[in-house]
């Protein structure tokens, strides 16, 4: 099983957009590197903002950018994506339903080297609660890759979560994506595991496991955290009450 970062996915659908979608323009807080931008700047310049460490600026230029028809994607930490710059995301990007995608890298406690102060794991529940914001958090590169590209397409502000660490890469390459979508990944009729992000691979691990103690298991990626799949949710309970 290959191992690749999610954060790479992210990159590589940034890269694509680059060249497919000439409104794509991309905005980062000093971690071009960490945030695997470095091709989207290089190929188009022009269309990349170096904003420096000024995460509330760059919200609000991501925000003024929606006005001309670009479609402004945010690259830093999650915690510095959401934490620090919760107020400027709350007036200016929700509340007027601005078409800003930020992409948020290092989240959860995949960051432990760098201290508490780099790591969040409120940032899904404070994003969730913005009327509009979109939360995605995909399981592996190619997912991640296929969720930047997919939301592009999507009218309205974004929040997509990934992470540092090379993880499993077993999902499909050029994957369709599809917003508020659940993914059933295993089939089972004794209990359900709902897994999103990095977790997800783990639980495919539990449920093999599981199996082995004849416990069937059904395992279910909810890569959309918001809007949240339901019906999904609702017939798995169905299925293996």
């Amino acid at each position: 099983m290959e191992m690749k970062d999610t954060r790479s996915g992210f990159g590589a659908g940034l890269t694509q957009l680059g060249k497919t979608n000439k409104n794509v323009v991309a905005l980062c807080a000093d971690l071009t590197g960490s945030l695997k931008m470095g091709d989207f700047a290089a190929n188009h310049p022009d269309r990349f903002f170096q904003v420096g460490v000024a995460e509330a600026n760059m919200i609000g230029m991501a925000a003024g950018l929606t006005i001309g028809g670009q479609i402004p994607f945010t690259g830093t930490f999650a915690n510095f994506s959401t934490c620090r710059v919760y107020d400027q995301i709350r007036q200016v990007v929700a509340y007027s339903n601005k078409n800003v995608k930020i992409c948020a890298s290092h989240a959860g406690l995949t960051l432990g080297e760098d201290g508490a102060t780099h790591q969040t794991l409120e940032d899904i529940g404070l994003m969730k609660m913005l009327p509009g914001m979109v939360v995605i958090n995909p399981c592996d590169f190619n997912q991640t890759k296929a969720a930047t590209i997919a939301i592009a397409d999507y009218n309205g502000p974004v929040y997509l979560r990934f992470g540092r660490p090379k993880v499993p890469n077993f999902t499909p390459e050029n994957q369709k994506f599809e917003i508020g979508k659940a993914l059933h990944l295993e089939e089972g009729t004794d209990v359900s595991i709902f897994a999103t992000g990095h977790l997800v691979w783990q639980a495919l691990e539990a449920q093999v496991e599981l199996e082995k103690q004849g416990i069937s298991a059904e395992v279910i990626n909810i890569h959309t955290i918001k809007p949240l799949d339901h019906i999904a949710i609702l017939e798995s309970a169905r299925k293996t009450k």
